[in-house]
């Protein structure tokens, strides 16, 4: 009779455990094996509108934004630490940034360059480019979300399965780059985007005025068709006419007051 070893009797055990994919060097999704969470979206469905073309040079500056904030987030730990006064909540949010936060910053920032914007790495991929632990890349990523460097979607996918109906399990995160406004204070003159010209926001203010005014003098037919395209736009245009004949119909059919009285005036003499 063959002997069972403990380590023979936990490779048999093992053994019916469903084994995860090795993680793609592009940080592709990959299965997980854990359940859908909330705020998940289906994978393939957002995308196209949620990932964004870095423009030139756009990565070098929020990675160079990025490290300036560690400066800044220095600074205020020795503020907290010596009790000179009481962070705000953005500045507590700042105070949390650590190197390590900026080199998770640096990956998202060279796969958004490389793959033109699309990023939805694993987070063991992020942990092997970096070398730092899964723990640390969890708490990097939740620190880039509250000060606003990235935006994160959470999302999930469709699996084959037994049984009827559609299996669901949760794939790797997407992740859109931004620079966030709690920063600007914190950052040098010359690092601050460029305020929008005066004249330019009067031109702004006077385009609107006009578009508003434009689309008040549109029928409810007219003004489905400007602001609404595909099958919803051409019900609403047909609503939209019927709604205009009705108007036209009960402005033709009615009389003022005067004219009222002078037609049965008439008719009495």
């Amino acid at each position: 009779m063959e002997a069972i070893t403990f380590g023979g009797a936990l490779a048999s055990a093992l053994s019916g455990m469903p084994v995860r994919s090795k993680t793609a060097r592009s940080g592709a999704v990959r299965r997980t094996g854990v359940p859908v969470l909330r705020g998940s979206m289906e994978a393939g469905t957002f995308e196209e509108s949620f990932f964004a073309i870095p423009g030139a040079g756009e990565t070098d500056r929020l990675l160079n934004t990025a490290r300036k904030t560690l400066d800044a987030a220095r600074g205020l730990r020795r503020v907290e630490r010596t009790a000179e006064r009481k962070l705000s909540v953005a500045e507590r949010a700042i105070a949390a940034l650590q190197a390590s936060t900026v080199r998770v910053f640096e990956e998202l920032l060279t796969l958004a360059r490389l793959n033109k914007g699309k990023v939805f790495p694993t987070y063991e991929y992020l942990a092997e480019r970096t070398n730092y632990g899964r723990a640390t890349v969890t708490r990097a990523l939740t620190v880039l979300e509250d000060i606003g460097f990235i935006v994160r979607q959470r999302r999930f996918k469709r699996i084959a399965g037994e049984g009827r109906g559609p299996r669901y399990e949760q794939t790797s995160n997407a992740y859109r780059p931004l620079l966030p406004a709690r920063i600007l204070p914190f950052l040098p003159r010359w690092m601050r985007p460029a305020p929008v010209p005066v004249d330019a926001e009067d031109r702004q203010i006077e385009q609107i005025e006009s578009t508003k005014g434009m689309l008040n003098t549109l029928s409810c037919k007219e003004l489905a068709e400007a602001t609404l395209s595909g099958p919803l736009g051409r019900i609403l245009a047909r609503l939209g006419a019927g709604v205009d004949r009705a108007e036209r119909e009960a402005h033709n059919g009615s009389e003022t007051l005067m004219d009222s009285f002078n037609i049965r005036q008439t008719e009495l003499a």
